[in-house]
């Protein structure tokens, strides 16, 4: 059976989509693991006991983004603490006989590819945003839409009109 990790920002808006990201896998016959910060992991509620949930560290293991005081501080400390916690994980999960096959990780987190290449292990990247967003950030990046926005309406392709 294929093993998949899923990596998770550890926020409800990132969670949440890669939770349900989780029980469509799982629906294919993939063995998922999802992982999260150690401090984030309290918040958990509803998690299936068929969805295994392992914890890597932010360097904040108590409270998480509360105890550092500062996005820019908890970013510094995730990206480099994170990486190491990751492939002990992974160590660990191989060691147990339960080694991994595919790591998905949050975009926030792109060390996560390098850490699964270091362990042969494939990687995809996963984007929490609705593919809207993702659309409308294409065509900012294409000059094909100027902000700021002038017009209370835009029409982009294959969507409907969005009001700003």
């Amino acid at each position: 059976m294929v093993h998949c990790v899923v990596l998770a920002y550890p926020a409800q808006g990132h969670i949440n989509p890669m939770h349900n990201f989780c029980k469509l896998l799982q629906q294919q016959g993939v063995k998922v693991t999802l992982v999260t910060t150690l401090s984030y992991s309290k918040n958990l509620q509803n998690i299936p006991a068929s969805i295994a949930l392992e914890t890597i560290s932010d360097g904040f293991d108590n409270r998480g983004f509360a105890e550092s005081g500062n996005w820019k501080a908890y970013l510094e400390r995730f990206w480099q603490v994170g990486p190491k916690t990751l492939a002990e994980l992974l160590e660990k999960l191989g060691r147990s006989g339960d080694p991994v096959d595919c790591v998905v990780y949050n975009s926030f987190f792109p060390w996560a590819l390098e850490v699964a290449k270091r362990f042969g292990i494939v990687g995809a990247v996963f984007l929490t945003q609705n593919m809207s967003v993702n659309s409308i950030y294409h065509h900012v990046q294409q000059g094909n839409l100027c902000v700021p926005l002038t017009k209370s309406e835009i029409s982009l392709p294959l969507l409907p009109k969005l009001q700003t």
